[in-house]
């Protein structure tokens, strides 16, 4: 999952940046909110974190805007972090289309388990657990197991191995892109080349067959989980 970090404190994004990069998402920072703006109309993200208080336009101003019908990521969610605890604040945070919203200081753990509640909505996703026939992926606990009559059998997944995996969980029984894929896996800080995502499929497909799925490849689109027939049987 790729995420946009919205902080002009630079020790503070530094912070949260290795935070959630160690959970396994991908992390664009920037300082300003129309520098968030400008880089939202162009490039897709999973979700984005906002600081209300930024130079000029503002967390609140910035997310108002995010919501117009012209702007591609309307439907994105949008969590704001605030040193603000004023009822009025979060009011007003809420309507103009937040998601969600977080008082400074703030735990980690909390940010992780508010982000995957929001992802989880935003993908319509409504349990911490993602399944795909066997294949179970606890998002929560960072758990990936495979289920056969009652027994479950450990799957062992890099962090960018699990990434590419809830995705396609996530889409399943949809196919996803591999463009959407790169896009889950890379920053603007790391360089990640399609056929590195190649690389990450082929490592998934020889821990998701042993277990009855199959990763199967969709000419000019993408990749697709599907139950291989007769197995086990």
């Amino acid at each position: 999952m790729r995420l946009l970090l919205v902080e002009d404190d630079v020790m503070v994004a530094s912070g949260i940046k290795l935070g959630l990069t160690d959970a396994g998402y991908a992390v664009d920072w920037v300082g300003t909110g129309e520098r968030a703006e400008q880089v939202l109309k162009n490039e897709a993200f999973d979700a984005a974190i906002i600081d209300i208080g930024l130079p000029h336009m503002d967390g609140l101003e910035l997310t108002r805007r995010l919501r117009r019908p012209e702007m591609a990521s309307r439907g994105m969610p949008v969590l704001i972090l605030t040193a603000r605890d004023a009822l009025h604040d979060r009011v007003q945070g809420l309507d103009l289309g937040a998601d969600d919203y977080m008082i400074k200081p703030f735990e980690l753990p909390e940010l992780l388990a508010r982000l995957r509640a929001l992802l989880r909505r935003s993908q319509a996703a409504t349990s911490a657990v993602l399944t795909f026939g066997p294949i179970e992926l606890d998002t929560a606990g960072r758990r990936a197991v495979a289920r056969r009559i009652g027994h479950l059998t450990p799957i062992e997944l890099g962090p960018r191995e699990w990434t590419v995996l809830e995705y396609l969980l996530i889409n399943a029984p949809k196919p996803a892109s591999k463009d959407k894929l790169l896009q889950a896996l890379t920053g603007w800080d790391k360089e990640i080349t399609p056929n590195a995502v190649e690389v990450y499929i082929s490592r998934l497909r020889g821990k998701l067959e042993p277990h009855g799925v199959a990763l199967r490849s969709i000419r000019g689109f993408g990749y697709r989980l599907e139950l291989i027939d007769g197995f086990g049987q």
